[in-house]
Parts: structure tokens; C-alpha cells; sequence
């Protein structure tokens, strides 16, 4: 059925030119340098073609105008003397040393294909895998890339899977559908829009919007909504901004949110509180979920979690009473090895409070393509699909992700075996969009190691990273969106827009290219009839076929919406065969999950200790006695992106670590004094900030983090200062039962001061 999209009047056209003489291109900014979103933006080019000004678009529903730092700062990124302009080569018995060869794109090209095609014809296409990071625009053309290859390991590189996997994946086996918060941004005329209803209490479990503007949020819906009525609920160990406009606080311990949720659903069943209606029309198991809950009394999440009962019962009060409640959870949910179970105790409290498909509720957008799932399945061969890494072993990623195992991937590149203890020789690796050897990927000397077993590694990237450093054996220069076309579909948004080319430097000699249109190319090398188009925009435009429009006609009147309509459980447009209710086995939410039961998993919500944590393992704790949580945002650097860019560095030039008093007094730290985080497994270098919104026994510390500065790889810095200042040293490949969620924010460790 075709889909028609809803447009919105601009007074301009998407390119046109000021008064003073300077071009404006208007477009989203959804890929490096920036963030998950895809801001609205305005790039304003002078006579010579060069980038001077980037600002919001204030005719552009999502953002409404407003930036932040790291798009407004795009020029310095842009026009970089460190960027990659050139595709590079070296002989991998050179990996770690900066000596690299400049070739051209068609020499890299040749080099590429050589190596990846006699792999596949030798050792076939799954000897080769596909890894990528953050997905953004990018992910879809990266899965289709491997899948069109013949390769079923598309792969991202974090244990567990640990970041939205785990949410999405568990969502859909419970409810047969993903929710995000409804913010009213799946409406051209958004909070003004008589269908919506403003939430009456936002919780914020897990995540800092304001900073992190994950899953398709931007993070400043919430304050509107404050600002129209919705009250908040914080669950964090630390009393960020958001927090102290709450309705109550609660400063959680990490990996305790099963335990916390579950209390939640103690009270609100218990006290009678919960829907009945929509329990007892649309929920499956809820009797089962009801007995199973009554051990986990608020007096005893206290003990685990380390919040007061009172006020474990108060917010879930508050949630229950609400007329209309989005939980906007965050990645703390899916980075622990209890993650599937958090997430399905979380999606209980939603269910049985009847916060599913409602107005000012969690809803579920429609998707012109869905990027989660990637593009592409259809090219793999079904015999070759059995191939994928992990599958046998995690039988629920199998079934809900659309990649291979990153732990079992890892594994069968050290020892040439599948989990399964098959011979499965990997020789070759393709690196897209990721710098995982910083940023997702726990124990960084285990990975070096296993990678350097490779035969030939190839990769793609704005920068020279300490990945492709330690790594790569050819690296290509990518385009950042200023410099490149490209489509924001997916990740809740309801809408599309595109990405629109505002800067060509080719006239100076730099040929960076997209990294759409590197796959393509590659791509159209290795499965011709996998890429029938001449170009990125007719790529584009055969995604967008179902709503009848091409790229260039979305891009003229972007962001175009989605027709949207709530309660589709009831009218049957949340399945497939068109009858009423949730796309489960049962049609209705599974409180007790039939999958999980067929997947060897609890079907009810349970909660397990952290591996390593105060009452698991008391001893480590005498030694160890700080619970340490990562990952934790701020204002102008994502993930392991922006560390050389002056003006954002700026802002946030050291790698920090925020302690309470207690843990400040217990081992006499000041304020800006370095220090090393120490456990059995490893160490990084932090700066100690003294912050009294850390809950007491908890510290808090950023990741991703190198210093492009330092002269490369090399005993005094090791490789950009990558390895003494990354806290992914202080964990290890340990995944959940399911294949989902490892423990990257609960983690015990000591504090030493650093000698001068």
C-alpha cells in the first residue's frame, strides 16, 4: 500500500540565495560530525563554495530552529588539517605504524575487491566481516553492503550488543513492535496538533536527554513538555539537570533496574492501580506477572538498589495515576547483562498502566525504512544466512537482530572457530562508521591481537582513529553532511528528510566521498544486480518508491511526515495479517513472553546481581570499592567524534571522572587532580571532579576517549594515549544469557592517585 507523505509550506526552496550574496542549502545534519539526530539545518556557503555559517532551520518541525554546539561548529570539522582527503595504503606487516602510502580511489577500489573477492572464492563471503558503530544514515547502506557480498557477519562491535539492541530486540519479542516516546513529533504541526496530548510524566530512566538526544529524541521536547504540564521522574545515580525539576528522584544503583521496575509493579498491582481495562483486553499473562512480582516489595528493592522504599512507591504512584506517561529510557537499560530482563520489566509497567499507543503515551511510528532491521536481507543467500556467527549459541539475537554476534565474531578471529566449534576461518574486515577499539569495545589489547591474525583489513573514516591506526591496512576518506547527499528515515521519527551536498572541494584536489556512495561503488563491484543505480539519489529514490515521490522531490519540501494514528491495536495496523491487537503470538503483550520461554529465557522479568558488585562478590569489593558507571554524556563531544576539534574540546578537554563527596573524603581527592581507575582487568587516567550530584559509593566517568594530538602509536602515548585512557580496560566480553547487554555501567573499582 502506498504510503503518502504529509508536506509542510517553506517560504524558500531547499537551495537559494541571501541578499548578501551567500548560498543557503537547507538540510539535516544526521551523520559526522554530529549526533544520533539529524537537526533541521541551514548551511550558508560564500561565492567561493566555502562553509562560513551553519544554523538551525527555524521552518523545520524538529528542532525548531535550535542547534547545538556540535553542528554549529561544523566548519572547524569541515576544513580540518587532519581530515582525511586521500585513500591511504601500507603493508599490514606495518599495522600500528604511520606509514602510509596515498593511492587513488580506483587503486583502492582494485585493492579491496582483489583481497574481500579471494576470500570469498577461498574461504567463502562469511570470512569476511562487516563492522559498523552508531547507526545514523549510515547503517542501512553498510548491511546491504555485507549482505549483497554473500556475508551474513555484519557486525557491531560492543559485547552484548549493548547499546538500543537490547531495547528494540526485546520490545519486539514482547509487544511485536518498538516504542519511543510520544512528543508530538510525528505531526507537521507538532504540540499545536488537537490529537496530541501532552504527557502528563515523563520518566527519565537511564539517560540524560538533554545531552545524549538518542532514538530519534531531541532532548529539548522534553522541556517543552515541562513547560505545557508533564511532570518527571528521574532514575539515575546522578541528580542531573532534569532532576531537580522532578517530581521525585531516585539515584539508583547500576544494573538494578529490573529490581527497581519490578517494586514498581509490586505497587502498582498490589495497590490496584493498573488498568483493567487494557490489562485484561490486550495483555497476556498478567495473573503469572502478578504472583511472580509479590516478592519484590519496595523494602526489598531498597536493599538492591539502594533508593528509599518511600520513594520507589511514590513514582510508581505517580506513573500509575497519570493520564498519559512516556518512559524515555536510555542505554543505562541495555548495559548490563541483565538487559533483556530490565527492559521487559520496564514494558510491563508500560502495558499494565495502559501507556501503549496513547496519546502523550509510548507509540509506535511508522518507517519508511526501518535501519534497525538494515537493507538488503533479500540479496543473502538463505544457505549462507546459516552461517551467521552467534545464531546457534543466541537463538533470540538470531531471531530479533540483524547481526552477528560481536563477542562470538571476536572469538572465531582469534581461533578460526564458530561458537559451535566449527572451523570457520575469518580473514578479512571491513570498518565503517566505528572506532570500537575506544569506544564499544571492552578489553582493547584482546582485540589487537585478534585483528592482527587478520589478512587484510580495509576501512573508512573522517579522521585517522587509533582503530584504523592499530588496524587497517587501506583506508578511504569519508564525506561529512556537508559535503555529501543522503536521506534521515527511521529511528521513530515519523518523517524523511535529505541530506543535501552544500560543499565540493574536489576543485582543491580533496575527493572525499559518502559513505553511501563508497558502498555502492564497492558494492556494485562485488553484486552488480545488488546496485542497479547510477547514483545516490536514484538509490535514494527507489527507497522512498512506496510514497511516489524521488529524492529530488522530498528534498524540495523536507521534512515530509507520515500519516500517523494512535490505537492501531485496535484497527489491526499493528500486524501484518490485519486483525486487531499486538504482531505476537498471542496478538496482545506478552507480560509472559512465549518467546523468551521458547528461547530458553525467563518469560517473566527477573533480576540478577552484576557479576561484579557489592553483594555478588564482597571480596572483590574490599579491594575494589567504588561502583563505577560510563558513558556518561556531555555537551559537545559523541561517543569517540570531536576530540580534535579546538572549539569542542574546548569545552570538554580532559577525560573526567565525577565523585561524590564520600568517595572524594575515603580517598583524599581535590578537585582537577589526575588520578588512575583501577581494577583486576585494567586501568585508565582520569581528572577528578568533586560533584555532589553523584550519588554516595557511585562515581561516574565519560568514554571514548584519545587524544589525536599525540604523535600516533608508541610506548610514551600508546596509540593516541587510546589504551592508558580508555575505561573500556576495565571490563571484558561477558554478554547475558540472551546474547544481549554486558555490564559497561556497573563495574567495581579503586581509586590511585597519580604521581606528578
Amino acid at each position: 500500500m502506498e504510503k503518502k507523505f504529509q508536506t509542510i509550506e517553506h517560504e524558500k526552496p531547499w537551495r537559494y540565495v541571501t541578499e548578501d550574496g551567500l548560498t543557503v542549502t537547507r538540510g539535516s545534519a544526521w551523520s559526522g560530525p554530529g549526533c544520533h539526530l539529524g537537526c533541521g539545518i541551514l548551511l550558508y556557503t560564500d561565492e567561493n563554495g566555502k562553509l562560513v555559517k551553519i544554523e538551525g532551520d527555524p521552518e523545520n518541525p524538529f528542532n525548531k530552529g535550535r542547534l547545538c554546539v556540535r553542528c554549529l561548529d561544523a566548519m572547524e570539522a569541515v576544513y580540518h588539517k587532519d581530515r582525511l582527503t586521500t585513500p591511504m595504503k601500507r603493508d599490514p606487516k606495518d599495522r600500528g605504524k604511520d606509514v602510509w602510502t596515498p593511492i587513488t580511489w580506483d587503486e583502492a577500489y582494485d585493492l579491496i575487491y582483489e583481497k574481500f573477492n579471494g576470500f570469498r572464492e577461498k574461504y567463502g563471503a562469511e570470512s569476511v566481516a562487516f563492522f559498523q558503530g552508531t547507526g545514523r544514515d549510515i547503517a542501512p547502506w553498510i548491511t546491504r553492503f555485507a549482505w549483497s557480498f554473500g556475508s551474513p557477519n555484519n557486525v557491531f562491535g560492543m559485547s552484548g550488543n549493548s547499546c538500543y539492541g537490547p531495547r528494540v530486540a526485546g520490545a519486539m519479542c514482547v509487544t511485536g513492535s518498538f516504542w519511543v516516546g510520544d512528543y508530538s513529533q510525528q505531526f507537521v504541526d507538532r504540540y499545536d496538533d488537537p490529537n496530541w496530548k501532552v504527557p502528563e510524566v515523563i520518566v527519565v530512566w537511564g539517560n540524560n536527554p538533554l545531552k545524549s538526544n538518542s532514538d530519534g529524541l531531541y532532548g529539548h521536547w522534553v522541556v517543552d513538555c515541562m513547560k505545557r504540564g508533564s511532570k518527571i521522574i528521574t532514575i539515575d545515580p546522578q541528580r542531573i539537570w532534569l532532576a531537580n525539576k522532578a517530581e521525585v528522584h531516585l539515584p539508583i544503583r547500576p544494573g538494578t533496574d529490573a529490581a527497581m521496575a519490578m517494586a514498581m509493579l509490586n505497587v502498582i498491582i498490589n495497590e490496584d492501580l493498573y488498568d483493567h481495562e487494557f490489562v485484561d483486553a490486550w495483555t497476556y499473562g498478567f495473573e503469572e506477572l502478578s504472583a511472580h512480582v509479590q516478592e519484590w516489595t519496595p523494602e526489598k528493592a531498597e536493599e538492591v538498589t539502594w533508593v528509599p522504599a518511600d520513594k520507589i512507591r511514590q513514582a510508581a504512584r505517580i506513573i500509575a495515576a497519570a493520564d498519559g506517561c512516556v518512559f524515555q529510557w536510555g542505554v543505562a537499560v541495555d548495559m548490563q547483562k541483565n538487559a533483556v530482563a530490565a527492559g521487559h520489566a520496564i514494558t510491563c509497567i508500560q502495558a499494565i498502566t495502559g501507556n501503549v499507543d496513547n496519546p502523550g503515551g509510548m507509540i509506535c511510528p511508522d518507517y519508511i525504512l526501518m535501519y534497525f532491521s538494515g537493507w538488503g536481507r533479500e540479496l543473502l543467500d538463505p544457505e549462507k544466512r546459516k552461517n551467521r556467527i552467534g545464531d546457534s549459541k543466541f537463538p533470540m539475537v538470531a531471531d530479533a537482530y540483524s547481526k552477528a554476534d560481536a563477542d562470538e565474531v571476536y572469538s572465531a578471529i582469534m581461533t578460526g572457530k564458530n561458537e559451535k566449534g566449527e572451523d570457520h576461518p575469518m580473514k578479512g574486515a571491513w570498518i565503517q562508521t566505528t572506532n570500537f577499539l575506544v569506544n564499544t569495545a571492552p578489553d582493547p589489547e584482546y582485540l589487537i591481537e585478534a585483528f592482527h591474525k587478520l589478512e587484510f583489513v580495509a576501512a573508512i573514516d573522517l579522521f585517522m582513529t587509533p582503530t584504523i591506526m592499530e588496524l587497517a591496512d587501506v583506508v578511504l576518506p569519508a564525506a561529512s553532511f556537508p559535503e555529501r547527499q543522503g536521506i534521515r528515515i527511521g529511528d521513530g521519527v515519523q518523517r524523511a528528510e535529505t541530506i543535501n551536498r552544500a560543499v565540493d572541494r574536489r576543485n582543491e584536489g580533496i575527493d572525499v566521498r559518502s559513505d553511501m556512495q563508497v558502498n555502492r561503488e564497492l558494492g556494485k563491484r562485488f553484486n552488480p544486480e545488488a546496485y542497479p543505480w547510477d547514483n545516490e539519489e536514484d538509490m535514494f529514490s527507489s527507497i522512498f518508491a512506496e510514497t511516489g515521490m524521488r529524492f529530488e522531490e522530498v528534498r524540495e519540501q523536507a521534512p515530509v511526515y507520515l500519516p500517523f494514528e494512535y490505537h492501531k491495536y485496535k484497527t489491526g495496523k499493528l500486524r501484518p495479517d490485519g486483525q486487531v491487537g499486538f504482531n505476537t503470538r498471542t496478538g496482545r503483550i506478552e507480560l509472559w513472553c512465549t518467546l523468551y520461554n521458547g528461547y530458553g529465557l525467563d518469560p517473566l522479568p527477573v533480576y540478577e546481581e552484576p557479576t561484579h558488585s557489592p553483594y555478588r562478590t564482597p571480596e572483590e569489593y574490599e579491594q575494589f570499592p567504588v561502583v563505577l558507571t560510563t558513558g556518561s554524556r556531555n555537551w559537545s563531544l559523541f561517543h569517540s567524534e570531536h576530540r580534535q576539534i579546538p572549539r569542542m574540546r574546548a569545552l570538554h578537554p580532559d577525560p573526567t571522572v565525577l565523585v561524590p563527596t564520600d568517595i572524594a573524603e575515603k580517598f583524599d581527592l581535590a578537585d582537577g587532580e589526575w588520578v588512575v581507575l583501577r581494577n583486576q582487568f585494567g586501568s585508565c587516567k582520569r581528572k577528578v571532579v568533586i560533584d555532589q550530584t553523584m550519588a554516595p559509593g557511585i562515581a561516574s566517568t565519560d568514554h571514548g576517549w584519545w587524544f589525536p594530538e599525540s604523535e600516533g602509536r608508541s610506548e610514551e602515548d600508546g596509540l593516541f594515549g587510546a589504551l592508558e585512557y580508555n575505561c573500556n580496560t576495565l571490563f571484558q566480553f561477558d554478554q547475558g544469557k540472551a546474547g544481549f547487554g554486558c555490564d559497561y555501567k556497573n563495574m567495581l573499582v579503586t581509586i590511585d592517585k597519580v604521581e606528578e
